[in-house]
């Protein structure tokens, strides 16, 4: 049996039991779960490494001593991560789930942040200067525009990280689409796994389209167009 005949069988028994459809272990509810934990992950990401980013950035303070740790944060293994706070703070909430990820999401966010500001054109900051801006108008009216491109690319891959990873939320009892995985590995549903396997792909390739539309719809034309000429 193919893996392709797999998903479409296993996908046919949810949409022929709509109690299975439409019940707590239907695609719907843990399609929400999974999209609840990476977004919160995501979003603390974002809080965290843009503001960090973008002062550093700016500044010039530091730059090498993020890119530094960053690199290093990135070698963290999420499910050992996952093992040690369940073991300190317990598997009765959310964040022994969410602080692995948002240590994860936190890196890419951040160095693409910090290298977007930092690679402004010079003479586009001196300009800036020249005509009165101050500080916090450079980087909000001139350096975050100009960077927003790489900023959103930070985002989009912590993102795609984030949605393959927060499979590993099933290992503590919680949901999402890792439950159809881990649960079918545990009782050899392997047409669950496949079928599980497959639902955290496309959920990943929609993040891709919907950063894209983001991208599109945010990121000024001539900032687009200067990028597609080098």
């Amino acid at each position: 049996m193919s893996w392709l005949t797999a998903f479409l069988g296993w996908l046919g028994e949810f949409f022929g039991d709509g109690a299975n459809w439409t019940g707590s272990d239907g695609i719907p509810a843990r399609l929400l779960e999974h999209l609840e934990f990476s977004a919160l992950a995501l979003a603390l990401a974002v809080l965290v490494a843009v503001p960090l980013g973008l002062a550093i950035g700016h500044t010039g303070r530091g730059g090498v001593l993020v890119v530094v740790a960053a690199n290093l944060a990135r070698a963290l293994p999420t499910l050992g991560l996952l093992v040690m706070f369940v073991l300190l703070l317990g598997a009765s909430s959310i964040w022994p789930v969410i602080i692995p990820l948002v240590l994860l999401a936190v890196p890419p966010i951040l160095v693409n942040t910090y290298e977007g500001i930092k690679g402004v054109d010079p003479e586009l900051r001196d300009a800036a200067y020249g005509m009165g801006l101050r500080g916090g108008q450079v980087l909000g009216r001139v350096l975050v525009p100009v960077a927003l491109p790489l900023i959103l690319l930070g985002c989009r891959l912590s993102a795609i990280q984030v949605v393959a990873t927060t499979t590993v939320a099933a290992y503590t009892g919680l949901g999402g689409l890792g439950r159809y995985v881990i649960d079918g590995f545990a009782t050899k549903d392997y047409a669950s796994v496949v079928g599980g396997s497959v639902l955290i792909v496309l959920f990943a390739l929609f993040v891709q389209v919907v950063f894209a539309l983001v991208q599109r719809l945010t990121v000024s034309p001539g900032v687009s167009r200067r990028l597609t000429i080098r």
